[in-house]
Parts: structure tokens; sequence; C-alpha cells
């Protein structure tokens, strides 16, 4: 079972209220803390892919480039993806890059603010979209990419503390 940085009794979901119906939490009452959050994700390719990609050689330009930028992006608008996500500044981002393997590249990505509410989903999400980006940024040479797993590394500020997945 992966680690969780809840209590028993905060495992119940809260952006549903009392009769069931889906809500925005309201989180004005919660202090301003510093968050931060790391989430890392992957693609798998061919290895012909992958050199492309290293060399900068694709089609469609760099590559890696293209999928930070898309990354970057993808923080300032989760709010607009994910229903329940409240809009934050998002202070600080950074993307990052490598094969693992021969045909395993790795996304990880950190996301930093200082507000009310965590920055996970961005972090996510923002991994979620560096990954489709370097699948449309390569699909004309390998449609057989896969993408995932994706998920939360590392979490830190507010009422839940830390959390470490590593």
């Amino acid at each position: 079972m992966p680690p969780t940085d809840m209590s028993p009794t905060e495992n119940r979901s809260s952006h549903f209220d009392e009769s069931g119906a889906a809500r925005m939490v309201d989180i004005s009452a919660k202090p301003v803390t510093v968050r931060a959050a790391t989430a890392i994700g992957s693609v798998q390719m061919r290895r012909e892919t992958a050199e492309m990609i290293r060399g900068g050689t694709g089609s469609k330009g760099d590559v890696l480039a293209v999928a930070r930028l898309a990354a970057i992006s993808a923080t300032k608008l989760t709010h607009l993806l994910i229903p329940l996500c409240h809009a934050i500044a998002v202070e600080g981002v950074e993307v990052r890059f490598d094969f693992a393997d021969e045909q395993t590249l790795r996304c990880e990505v950190d996301v930093r603010t200082s507000g009310r509410t965590g920055v996970e989903m961005e972090a996510m999400t923002a991994v979620s979209v560096a990954c489709l980006t370097v699948y449309d940024m390569a699909k004309s040479v390998d449609r057989a990419m896969t993408i995932g797993p994706i998920r939360l590394l590392e979490k830190s500020g507010g009422r839940s503390g830390h959390f470490d997945a590593r």
C-alpha cells in the first residue's frame, strides 16, 4: 500500500458536501504557507525515437524544449482541466528530462507556491502534458510509444505536512 499523509479522519473526501454534491473546498481560513510538489512520469519508445529526441533532430523541432514549455504552461492551467482544483499563483516550475535507459524518457517536475492549497495537481498535470507533448512531437516516427506511470514523488507544506514516496 502506498504511503499516505492523511490521518484516518481525513480519508473522507472534502470535495463533497453532506448531501453528496460536489463542491470546491473553502480554503479561505487556511494559513498561507510555502508549498511544493514533485511529480514524475515516463515515455517508453523505440531506440531510434530516443536517439532522435536526444539529438534534437525531430521534424517538428526540439522535442524536449517544446515539452518543457508545455509542462510550464500546464501548471498555470490545471484549474481549467481539473474541475475542483483552485486557481493558484504558480511561483516556480522546474522541468527535468533524462533517459532512464535507451528507451525510457523520464520527466520530473517541481512546482512551488506560497498559498492556501498545495500544488500536487499542478505538478502531475505538468508531467502528463509534457509526456503527451513528447508523444505528439514524435508520433510520426513512433506511434507505439507508451506513457506512464505518472505519480507524485513528494509534497511539502500545509497542514498535512511532508509526503515522500521516493
